[in-house]
């Protein structure tokens, strides 16, 4: 995209890569969240955990954060991963037919390399149980954790979620020290904060700083399920999986990215919050994976003039852009345009926040939802389901069209670019044959390949009915509802001068 927006959205997703690779250390690797309300429960280990506490006075620390911080170190822990992987011997000598002729298949096409991996974790269970992030041991053969008193153990994975970054590990040991874990729903913006971890391998370090925002998600760029912690806590190289204590030194977070133009600590930084990471471990540890209750509803965020295109007053919310076959949404009856504004009574403040809700809830739980539909509020009450693995993710020529699609052609929708695009036959529209990389469907993300079924709510099946409706569009903004690898999703198009 060659828009100011798509340029930004391109530099934060560089920017998360570059932090993936940085916030573990990793030399190698491809980046990628108790009680009632439905969730499980763990009672198989023991964790020591924070009781409600009065508000902490600053003046007490007038000799500095000491006290805070020495109890915590000793259940910080480094952690180093080994994988073996196998590479190409050759990069592309021996496939070229030329060689291939003298050397025929004698040449040794691959070569096993050992990749290394650096990290942090926090032990919080006596035992020898110790959270970590996925991207630091992921496809590890070998894991070895080394206390702050260079006591070194051999680690076994007990379950990792790639969804959520979030990793268990176990160690033989017995008596060890442990963290306290706090209640991450309690902080606030502006609250101090502490991260702890081995950055580039050098030793235990402490850096401080406060909560910049919570609840931040980055459009899955990171991990499936967000809703970090934002800090500007120093967080560098090896400090992945490692601590984020607030000032009574109580776990509020792990450690696991940062935002970054050149990979290095530019004061953003993300941690994932405690309560997300402890229902995931209980769940590995329980089941031995986790498992998420499901709606069955692709969501998106509703922005100001998305809001404005369906009616609504404000922006906010989760934009229900398609809704899975026989699932639960569809049998409560949820459709496609619905804009969720609550769920079980609080504020849904997006789709990350919907998404984590609805994850940490046990499949069979009812759910109380509110639903903005053609200009009325309706309550909806709708059974979870458990959420599968497979559910992820779900000549032509411009017309003489409305200005918000000018730079957008479209081309009719035929048997065979259906077939090209592994979409049913029975799908109507019409597709997108090319985007102006300067036009507002491109900075809108319009790519080619999607199908146009929608234009401001109204059905589009063939080239005619598309004509009439951008014809009737004029110089107004334009509601889009595409079909995208067999997932719907809406889109708004501002006029574009």
């Amino acid at each position: 995209m060659s828009t100011g927006r798509g340029r930004r959205r391109e530099w934060i997703i560089v920017g998360v890569i570059a932090a993936a690779l940085a916030a573990g250390g990793i030399l190698r690797a491809r980046w990628v969240p108790g009680g009632s309300g439905g969730r499980q429960r763990f009672e198989k280990v023991s964790l020591k955990v924070a009781p409600e506490m009065a508000p902490v006075s600053l003046g007490q620390f007038h000799d500095g954060f000491a006290s805070v911080i020495d109890p915590v170190l000793p259940a910080v822990v480094n952690i180093s991963s080994t994988k073996v992987v196998k590479r190409p011997n050759v990069p592309d000598l021996f496939n070229d037919p030329f060689f291939r002729q003298f050397f025929g298949n004698q040449a040794p096409r691959e070569r096993t390399e050992r990749e290394y991996s650096l990290g942090s974790g926090v032990i919080v269970n006596s035992d020898g149980y110790i959270l970590t992030n996925n991207h630091v041991v992921q496809g590890a053969s070998d894991v070895e954790v080394v206390t702050p008193a260079n006591t070194k153990y051999k680690a076994n994975i007990v379950g990792t979620d790639p969804r959520t970054d979030v990793a268990v590990l176990k160690v033989d040991a017995t008596g060890l020290p442990t963290i306290t874990i706090g209640d991450s729903s309690k902080i606030k913006v502006g609250d101090l904060v502490f991260a702890i971890g081995d950055p580039f391998g050098i030793g235990e370090t402490a850096t401080g700083g406060i909560v910049s925002a919570t609840g931040r998600g980055l459009g899955g760029a990171i991990e499936r399920y967000e809703d970090f912690i934002q800090t500007d806590a120093a967080i560098n190289p090896g400090n992945s999986g490692g601590a984020l204590i607030d000032i009574r030194g109580f776990l509020i977070g792990i450690n696991t990215a940062i935002l970054s133009g050149g990979g290095g600590n530019e004061g953003v930084g993300f941690a994932i919050p405690v309560n997300l990471a402890r229902h995931v471990m209980e769940q590995i540890i329980d089941h031995g994976k986790v498992i998420r209750g499901y709606l069955g509803v692709t969501i998106q965020a509703v922005s100001p003039d998305m809001a404005k295109a369906f009616g609504l007053s404000r922006g906010g919310g989760a934009l229900v852009g398609d809704v899975a076959t026989n699932g639960p949404a569809a049998k409560a009856g949820i459709q496609r345009g619905d804009i969720i504004t609550e769920f079980n009574g609080q504020q849904v403040n997006g789709p990350d926040d919907l998404s984590v809700r609805t994850s940490e809830l046990a499949p069979g739980t009812a759910v109380h939802l509110k639903v903005f539909r053609d200009g009325q509020s309706r309550d909806i009450q709708a059974t979870l389901g458990e959420y599968p693995e497979t559910a992820a993710s779900t000549g032509a020529s411009s017309r003489g069209q409305a200005t918000a699609l000018r730079g957008l052609r479209v081309e009719p929708l035929t048997r065979q670019i259906l077939d090209e695009l592994g979409l049913p036959n029975t799908t109507k529209g019409v597709v997108v044959s090319s985007v102006d990389p300067n036009s507002a469907a491109a900075q809108a993300g319009i790519q080619e390949g999607d199908i146009i079924q929608e234009v401001n709510r109204k059905p589009v099946q063939n080239m005619e009915e598309y004509d009439r409706a951008i014809a009737n569009a004029g110089n107004n903004t334009v509601l889009l509802l595409i079909n995208r690898k067999g997932t719907t999703l809406f889109t708004v198009l501002e006029p574009h001068p």
